[in-house]
């Protein structure tokens, strides 16, 4: 009984993040859709709208955090917790810092100041918090349909099956973000590289290159093989997939993007959005549903 109070914060956590997520999927997709209604013109609402850009998006994402790392801590232990905590955001930085300075692996974009205070004034706070309790939802939905091995292939296979979940949601937060500026492409003259960079380098979609993919897919592997190696998968399906919480954390995070997607003209983005994280949560659900017949079938039997 002595954790019930780290549930009890990440679930009033969780809420506050959710609060926040849909009231930002609201705004963004009616008064904060140029053009912008006149009453949000007046000086003391400019002021608010400030503000909500400098201080809502960091509060919202701490928020997630603050929810990801309680729930972690009360079912696997403070050490391990912390520890994957402290490794992720650190590797989700470099991998960011990287990004935001070379072009590697993302490509070449730039955060604007819309997203709060820079970390060496390159990467937004927001971000590499993001990766570490997306991938904590995404670990735990992996938990939930993958063999729970903890052979060295078995690791690599969840992180790349984790990887891929976490990508998902990416579908429409990249054009999402683009669109309501919280960063931008900065894709040059590719005509003199190989063949195979302008493939991966050249927007395609809603302004984005293939190689945003590809380095979201590649960071995300490599960040979850190193909390692979802190919570092995036996323990990841054992302790931390039989709750919905995760699950919960994934979803409502799609919303903000996908909502801006269909509000602001790019279907496309929030119909394949919707879809790529739609179906690794339905892989999920589909133990639980698994589960509520075993006792049905055992019984007929």
């Amino acid at each position: 009984m002595q954790d019930a109070p780290l549930l009890r914060l990440a679930k009033s956590s969780f809420a506050a993040h959710a609060f926040f997520t849909c009231f930002s999927a609201f705004a963004f997709a009616t008064f904060l859709a140029p053009p912008y209604p006149d009453w949000l013109q007046t000086p003391s609402n400019q002021r608010v709208m400030v503000l909500g850009y400098t201080y809502g998006g960091a509060t919202t994402v701490t928020l997630g955090a603050i929810a990801g790392i309680a729930f972690l801590w009360h079912v696997i232990g403070a050490r391990r917790a912390l520890t994957v905590f402290v490794l992720a955001l650190t590797l989700a930085f470099t991998s960011e810092y990287l990004g935001t300075t070379t072009d590697y692996p993302f490509g070449a974009y730039e955060y604007t100041s819309q997203l709060g205070y820079k970390i060496l004034g390159r990467v937004p706070f927001n971000i590499p918090t993001s990766w570490f309790y997306m991938l904590v939802a995404s670990l735990a939905i992996c938990g939930r349909f993958l063999p729970a091995k903890d052979d060295n292939t078995s690791r690599w296979w969840w992180a790349f099956v984790g990887g891929l979940v976490l990508t998902a949601w990416d579908v429409s937060m990249d054009p999402a973000m683009v669109k309501t500026n919280h960063w931008y492409w900065q894709v040059g003259d590719l005509s003199q590289r190989s063949p195979f960079i302008q493939f991966i380098g050249t927007p395609f979609f809603f302004g984005m290159p293939l190689s945003n993919w590809l380095g979201w897919l590649l960071t995300g592997i490599l960040v979850a093989r190193v909390m692979l190696a802190i919570i092995p998968p036996s323990d990841w399906a054992r302790a931390v997939s039989p709750h919905r919480f995760p699950l919960a954390l994934y979803a409502v995070n799609g919303v903000l993007p996908i909502a801006i997607c269909f509000a602001q003209d790019m279907v496309l983005a929030g119909v394949l959005g919707t879809l790529a994280m739609a179906i690794p949560l339905a892989a999920a659900l589909r133990r639980d549903g698994a589960q509520a017949r075993a006792p049905q079938q055992l019984h007929a039997h």
